[in-house]
């Protein structure tokens, strides 16, 4: 016992001045980290590039469609779940195409992006089991499958 009593006095007698020491390479890093975290968060902040269209502008694009004929479907993609577990979600997205192309008697068929993400949310083999879609035509005869309202 007197030797971990005298190990405890020996810790207590250093001065502080040696424990902190001069400042070590790794907290200089650690500073220098700190500042580039800093200016990045800046960067970040920092407005789009005017070339990059906003929200309000996809909105503009999706309104100047004139719609000739617009409908609501509930898909079940159930069969696709037979499919093989890596050819899944491309199956759905083929059969979602050919889907709307048959009820739109039409072969100019296009997803949108939030129909696309919709689908591939899950990944590859986990393609969800039922979906909503609002597939629209214009007087030209391209059709656009969004997702629908609700589910």
């Amino acid at each position: 016992m007197a030797k971990k009593e005298s190990a405890l006095e020996d810790d207590a007698d250093i001065e502080p001045s040696e424990e902190t020491g001069p400042a070590k390479p790794e907290d200089e890093k650690k500073e220098s980290t700190e500042e580039e975290t800093v200016g990045l968060e800046a960067e970040a902040k920092a407005p789009e590039a005017p070339d990059a269209p906003g929200v309000e502008e996809v909105a503009e694009e999706e309104e100047e469609i004139e719609i000739v004929e617009e409908k609501f479907y509930d898909l079940n993609l159930r069969r696709i779940w037979a499919a093989p577990r890596e050819k899944r979600t491309p199956r759905a997205v083929r059969y979602v195409r050919q889907y709307a192309a048959q009820r739109m008697k039409t072969d100019n068929v296009s997803l949108s992006e939030e129909t696309n993400s919709l689908l591939w949310n899950r990944g590859i083999s986990k393609p969800p089991r039922k979906i909503r879609i609002r597939v629209v035509k214009d007087k030209e005869g391209k059709v656009i499958v969004f997702p629908g309202e609700g589910k």
